[in-house]
């Protein structure tokens, strides 16, 4: 869990308390606006809603098309989509303890009961895509490739009132969601079934709003961020570009080489090669480099500096 820092067995012991243990204090209600464009994405959120059921076009979904091999690597594919997904349904609430918690403006919590609705909802198309592809795969069809997807440790650095929020938002959203949004942008790109082209480019638009508002929140404030939580942000951004990403998180082919990870690339090839969404190394490789130079751009405007990172199938960048 990267963005949780290493602590001594008996600073683990004495660290019993989280946020759920503190007092609950919600009074004032302020419901000014200090973040306006923030608020912003709100509104906008709440005029952009979409619902799984009834605005995909499930009817274009001709499974004739493909071979059964197709199919169930595409299985694989929507299923591993849908578990990422579904890890953002529980660290959004946590989040939102966090804001309550800390009294941040009331521009993050009003967004964030968006974002929630957003992220169940890609957990249920990518769940409802797999699903009519076959059906959905509770887990990793290897064991061994759980170890890349189970968790970036995000809920429980949430309710830790050691790691600093600038920290989590940073490593969070203006990075691991800032990569998961080119990704997107680029199966809108590569996929050719009609219908899953239509959910990449749904969720794609989606993921603008959460960009932004990392975005946002780390420039709103970085003037007031002491030397120290600087550096506990180029700490968080840094894990979770190594530990997270660069594990193979989103993209199956930066997991480390293994039978399991072998496996999913080849299921992430034959969907690429169906036209049923996926991608694969030689066209995501650029994307992925790409993504990374320009977060380390902005948040060296920031103040936020990011080293060069190194990964094997990459080299260094």
């Amino acid at each position: 869990m990267p963005l949780t820092r290493q602590m001594t067995p008996e600073q683990a012991m004495m660290a019993v308390h989280t946020l759920l243990d503190q007092p609950e204090n919600r009074f004032p209600v302020n419901f000014d606006s200090e973040i306006p464009r923030i608020r912003e994405l709100f509104h906008a959120a709440t005029k952009n809603q979409w619902d799984p059921r009834t605005d995909i076009a499930w009817d274009q979904l001709d499974l004739s098309k493909y071979t059964e091999e197709q199919l169930f690597a595409a299985r694989q594919y929507w299923s591993r989509r849908a578990w990422s997904e579904y890890g953002a349904i529980s660290e959004s609430p946590a989040l939102q303890v966090r804001f309550v918690t800390e009294d941040r403006p009331s521009d993050m919590q009003l967004f964030f009961t968006i974002r929630s609705q957003e992220e169940a909802r890609h957990a249920e198309v990518c769940f409802t895509m797999a699903e009519k592809l076959g059906g959905y795969l509770e887990k990793p069809v290897q064991d061994l490739f759980q170890g890349s997807v189970a968790t970036h440790g995000v809920r429980k650095a949430a309710l830790d009132p050691e790691v600093p929020l600038e920290a989590i938002i940073a490593a969070l959203v203006c990075a691991a969601e800032e990569i998961a949004f080119d990704v997107f942008r680029h199966l809108t790109e590569v996929t050719r079934d009609p219908v899953a082209q239509q959910i990449c480019r749904l969720i794609m638009r989606d993921e603008v709003r959460h960009c932004a508002f990392g975005w946002y929140f780390l420039e709103h404030q970085v003037a007031s961020m002491t030397p120290e939580q600087v550096r506990v942000v180029e700490e968080a951004v840094i894990a979770m570009i190594e530990k997270v990403e660069l594990n193979g998180y989103h993209s199956a082919w930066l997991a480390p080489e293994n039978p399991a990870s072998t496996a999913e690339v080849d299921a992430d090839r034959l969907t690429w090669e169906a036209g049923l969404g996926s991608t694969v190394e030689e066209l995501e490789k650029p994307v992925f480099v790409d993504s990374v130079v320009r977060i380390r751009d902005r948040m060296k405007a920031l103040g936020i500096n990011l080293p060069t990172f190194h990964h094997p199938k990459i080299g260094h960048f």
